[in-house]
């Protein structure tokens, strides 16, 4: 037996749609659909592409600024750090100590390293503002939350990305 549907009103299916296109992405809460409006783009494809604000894009830009005038401070530090080990080092006579200055010259070279492709990262986040592509799963398309973002500025990925990729 087929059961008969009630005819549906024209302006509950239009209403439905519209609560619908708002709740396919939870990650933008806009009271105002202005707003909204402002923060949706197109892509290459004509794909509907969502993306943060200019004042939130100016707000991580901030944060990434100073992040990086302290990541590049740090890193001065380590260069300065390892070029005054090797000219004090070149005038002693080899000892038992020779291993240790080794391995801690090393240690350094290594957290320098590190923090050469964290102020890189930084500099492609800032590049990514400029671009109003910043927050963008490079993976999902979706926004990346806002909190990961003041923890990990320069993430490329969203969680949801994240943890599909250690599986």
């Amino acid at each position: 037996m087929e059961k008969m549907s009630k005819p549906i009103k024209k302006e509950a299916v239009k209403k439905e749609k519209k609560d619908i296109s708002l709740e396919a992405s939870p990650e933008i809460k806009h009271t105002d659909t202005e707003s909204l409006s402002d923060n949706i783009t197109t892509d290459s494809t004509g794909a509907v592409v969502y993306r943060y604000s200019d004042e939130e894009l100016n707000e991580f830009k901030e944060l990434i600024n100073a992040r990086l005038e302290v990541a590049r401070k740090e890193l001065l530090y380590l260069q300065n750090q390892m070029r005054g080990k090797d000219t004090a080092n070149e005038d002693r006579a080899l000892s038992l100590e020779d291993g240790s200055a080794a391995m801690e010259r090393e240690q350094v070279s290594q957290l320098a390293s590190r923090q050469i492709l964290f102020v890189n990262n930084l500099e492609k986040a800032l590049i990514r503002i400029a671009n109003k592509t910043y927050g963008i799963c490079r993976q999902t398309g979706k926004l990346i939350d806002k909190a990961r973002l003041r923890a990990v500025p320069h993430a490329t990925l969203s969680m949801e990305a994240k943890k599909g990729d250690k599986k």
